[in-house]
């Protein structure tokens, strides 16, 4: 029978009874046990970001709508010292607003809580609650941008913890869970199944794919195996909507193990650096060179006097072993050099002019990406922009011609610091302002001419990067 469109077919396929596809069904997992027992070690993160208001920003209807539209409430009472209406305040006050909201998980019963990176940069505050409802100011120990791992510490003993799984024994089609605070649902469960494993979409990271629905909230939360183990951090999708697509990203638990080791111990991570840049070996390559298969690392460039210029290393090498483990493909090898100690000794052996050489080389330190550890209370040692901000709540400085060419653009600067307008639209440290209205950003010097001839009377829109995403955001400027 058709209808609509819709071919309908009976019940039954061949000789198969209906009853075979009941049978099937009774055969699903059922997580509610696993659930019971891991669920109290998932934590919920909020994080706040303290704003300094002053009498001459918005006027207070302003203020008010903005923060019933973006923050869900009123605007902060102002405490301390006041004005008349229409006068000044004598010293700008500082208010507590929430910034974010995302997931973590307790990893012992002293305290120690593994989350995102991008869950807690920037926040001045940070509470972790339990689903018993207690409430922790979280101390942030550090946290590492290149694999989004971020180790906070809250006051208690004899908390649920959860138990580390092995990633490396995961199998594409397996069953997993995934609990977090998507859209701020507190302690939900969705459940799925691994899609791939190493995707490789990070510098440091193969990250586990799966199918599981993770939201915006998910971040930081764990992905759990049929035993009740973790095996992942989840940390980011595939979507261009912002919503979930079917496809999200987990950080390997022994990597984000690893990582977290390193923030306790010292509160930053370090990593091996050799000074080349690489890419992947073709088939037709491998052919010309008599390379047997395509593997290996080709090296493009070599840095001058960095660790594999004194090693005698040359473009045209390819590098396919680095301290006795195969490199299969390019991407292995900055994860291994990575994970190495800085000033250690390795070996490098290379593919070139038809034999293989080993070449002896002292690993360097890597730079970091950033300050990873923060002071206490979760306060970070943010770097210290000069002047005063401008009428938009700027302080901005030039972008680096490294930074430009990283980020894929010709001009632009990036923000130190911010209060007023700019903080009260959440708009922090770290982001990059490419345009205003219609005018390109070049520098810091041209961009600070072009706010000064701002009217204050009428909103401007500047456009503002974060990560991989740009947005306009719409900001009013203050009389000066």
């Amino acid at each position: 029978m058709v209808s609509a469109g819709i071919l309908f077919a009976p019940a039954t396929v061949g000789l198969a009874p209906v009853h075979a596809a009941a049978s099937a069904v009774a055969g699903l997992p059922d997580f509610s046990d696993m659930v019971d027992k891991v669920g109290p070690a998932v934590v919920n993160i909020r994080t706040t970001e303290r704003l300094r208001m002053r009498d001459d920003g918005p006027d207070q209807d302003e203020m008010q709508e903005f923060f019933r539209r973006f923050f869900g409430g009123q605007m902060p009472t102002p405490r301390g010292p006041q004005a008349p209406r229409g006068g000044r305040r004598a010293v700008p006050q500082e208010q507590e607003v929430q910034r974010g909201v995302g997931s973590g998980f307790i990893i012992s019963a002293d305290g120690y809580v593994l989350t995102n990176a991008h869950v807690v940069a920037g926040a001045d505050e940070v509470y972790v609650t339990l689903t018993d409802k207690r409430e922790f100011k979280a101390k942030v120990l550090g946290s590492d941008v290149s694999t989004d791992v971020a180790l906070l510490k809250i006051d208690g003993g004899k908390l649920p913890a959860l138990t580390m799984g092995d990633p490396g024994k995961i199998r594409v089609g397996e069953w997993v869970i995934a609990i977090g605070s998507p859209f701020n649902l507190e302690n939900t469960v969705t459940a799925g199944i691994i899609s791939a494993k190493s995707r490789d979409t990070g510098e440091y990271l193969p990250l586990i794919q799966s199918d599981v629905a993770v939201n915006p909230g998910n971040s930081g939360g764990p992905l759990i195996n049929m035993r009740g183990e973790v095996i992942g951090i989840n940390s980011q999708i595939a979507t261009l909507s912002g919503g979930y697509n079917g496809i999200s990203f987990a950080v390997p638990i022994d990597e984000a193990m690893r990582v977290a080791d390193q923030l306790k111990k010292s509160g930053k991570v370090t990593r091996g650096r050799i000074g080349v840049s690489v890419g992947e070996v073709s088939r037709e390559v491998a052919e010309s060179l008599g390379l047997k298969g395509a593997r290996g690392a080709e090296v493009s460039q070599v840095e001058a006097g960095g660790p594999a210029a004194k090693a005698g290393l040359k473009p045209g090498d390819i590098i396919v072993k680095f301290n006795g483990t195969e490199i299969a493909k390019s991407s292995d090898l900055p994860r291994l050099v990575g994970n190495t100690t800085p000033n250690s000794k390795a070996t490098v052996t290379v593919w070139r002019t038809g034999s293989l050489v080993d070449l002896p080389i002292v690993v360097a330190e890597r730079e970091s990406d950033q300050a990873s550890a923060p002071g206490r209370g979760g306060e970070r040692s943010k770097p210290k922009a000069e002047g005063a901000a401008n009428a938009l709540g700027f302080k901005v400085s030039d972008l680096t011609a490294a930074e430009k060419k990283k980020l894929g653009v010709a001009g632009g600067v990036k923000v130190d610091a911010t209060e007023g307008a700019a903080a009260g639209a959440g708009l922090r440290q770290g982001d990059i302002l490419l345009q205003l209205n219609n005018s390109a950003i070049v520098d810091a010097k041209q961009f600070a001419a072009l706010v000064a001839k701002l009217d204050p009377k009428k909103p401007s829109v500047v456009l503002v990067r974060r990560g991989d995403t740009s947005q306009f955001v719409s900001l009013r400027p203050t009389a000066r």
